[in-house]
């Protein structure tokens, strides 16, 4: 006789009512929630997004940074004022606001000038507080030290919610990191890490806007950056794939479950 499944198992997955009332989006770069949660935010007006790596640096390097010379930036370009504007304009398209963090992206600094996620948690713990979300969406944190930060602070700042009496009305979920999602284990290895923490990250079905117009005209908002997305990673044919965004929950483990972890 086959064992039944768990009383839960029908709502695996789901989104309950209320979750998404408010949402939060922490975004590494000016274009990192747009490139993975515009069908997200499409579905859900109000979305507020805070971009962690959106200060301006005290003075742009000579020569040029690549990145920026990619970009289609010469040198006297004000590359953060465009940027910015980059951004607006697409999360005003998605009916989102923007809050821009002043740390400065790492290909601006010495390695040893490198923000650390140590040094964004607090920044980053106030904005999202200040939003009184109802759900937080971070970036898995692949590949860009900036992305990588951004992950780990993010992360931080979800343990002081869930040991806090706020823990409790807050969801959180990570997005796959667009581009670097594709690069070979990297999305698998981020998922083990969390698993072997007890954080495991599971799909969510998520609401989302499945119009490709509304994305597509967020993302060309961007011109600068899809020069060099393009350029670096071959972008325009990723975001073309009919693949959809992904979205996972982050929560502890069924009740009994917790071992699993033991046998990767």
């Amino acid at each position: 006789m086959a064992t039944p499944a768990p009383p839960e198992l029908r709502d695996w997955g789901t989104i309950t009512s209320g979750e998404l009332d408010r949402i939060v989006i922490v975004s590494p770069h000016l274009d990192d929630a747009v490139l993975g949660c515009s069908t997200l935010m499409a579905a859900h007006a109000g979305t507020t997004v805070v971009t962690v790596f959106a200060g301006r640096p005290s003075e742009y390097p000579t020569p040029m940074q690549h990145w920026d010379s990619l970009c289609g930036f010469v040198e006297g370009d004000e590359v953060h004022v465009e940027r910015r504007a980059e951004d607006a304009a697409a999360l005003e398209l998605l009916d989102a606001t923007p809050v821009w963090l002043e740390f400065v992206e790492h290909s601006y600094l010495e390695r040893a000038d490198w923000v650390r996620p140590e040094r964004v948690v607090d920044t980053l713990d106030g904005a999202v507080r200040a939003l009184d979300p109802t759900a937080v969406f971070a970036p898995f944190g692949l590949a860009n030290p900036d992305h990588d930060c951004t992950h780990d602070a993010a992360m931080l700042v979800r343990d002081r919610f869930v040991e806090s009496s706020s823990g409790e009305r807050v969801s959180w979920f990570l997005y796959e990191d667009t581009g670097y999602k594709h690069i070979p284990g990297l999305l698998a290895w981020r998922v083990a890490r969390l698993f072997k923490r007890g954080i495991w990250p599971t799909p969510a079905a998520v609401p989302v806007d499945t119009d490709r117009a509304r994305k597509d005209a967020a993302v060309a908002c961007y011109p600068s950056q899809l020069l060099a997305l393009e350029a670096e990673w071959a972008i325009r044919a990723k975001l073309a794939a009919p693949a959809p965004e992904q979205f996972w929950r982050l929560a502890p483990p069924p009740a009994g479950w917790e071992n699993l972890a033991d046998a990767i």
